[in-house]
């Protein structure tokens, strides 16, 4: 492996960049003690040292530290990591180490995250944000299967909220608040059962 370039990142720390599409993020007092400068080869074993005692350390408490702050998927962990230049070795240690240590579950994820939200957000604006975190659409089905979203419910009290007057609107009216509705991800059918209950026709 060839260093191609080093970049700065900020004061201390800088990318080094290999010539087969590697990049590394390493402290000045690293490249010095490895000697990585530009043109210079690292030979395997060498990488492989950095990467296990530097970068593999890094990487899980950087991690520990994401998590302190809130719940993430492994998927969002794993995403961070990249965006940190984080090699793939040292991303999956990182990831091996908090699930032989249960610092994640998806499973568990899905489910207090179905539970904080099922009363504020529709199942289908759920399933989006979870899928978008990486979780799996089967997982996420069986979760809300288990702790299904009572849509009407919401709906309701969206209107009560809203202070709507369902004497005082005309069909116009109740077509905006179905469209609102819609936009937020809620069923036409939960939606329209609810309208159904509060809304009578002149």
């Amino acid at each position: 492996m060839t260093v191609t370039e080093i970049l700065p990142v900020d004061k201390r720390r800088s990318k080094v960049i290999l010539d087969d599409d590697f990049t590394l993020v390493l402290y000045r007092g690293e490249l010095k003690r490895y000697s990585i400068e530009v043109g210079n080869e690292i030979p395997g074993e060498v990488y492989q040292e950095i990467v296990k005692e530097i970068l593999c350390k890094r990487a899980r408490e950087r991690v520990l530290f994401l998590l302190k702050s809130s719940d993430k998927t492994e998927q969002e962990l794993r995403r961070k990591l990249k965006e940190g230049y984080y090699p793939q070795e040292a991303i999956d240690y990182a990831i091996d180490f908090l699930k032989e240590h249960r610092f994640i579950n998806d499973q568990e994820y899905a489910r207090r995250y179905v539970e904080f939200n099922s009363r504020r957000k529709s199942e289908r604006q759920i399933q989006f944000e979870l899928q978008r975190k990486g979780l799996d659409k089967e997982m996420i089905g069986d979760t809300l299967k288990e702790q299904p979203v009572d849509e009407a419910a919401i709906v309701r009290e969206y209107i009560r909220k809203k202070r709507l007057f369902p004497e005082q609107m005309d069909a116009r009216e109740k077509s905006k608040v179905m469209a609102s509705l819609g936009r937020k991800g809620f069923s036409y059918e939960a939606v329209s059962r609810v309208l159904g209950e509060i809304f009578v026709d002149d």
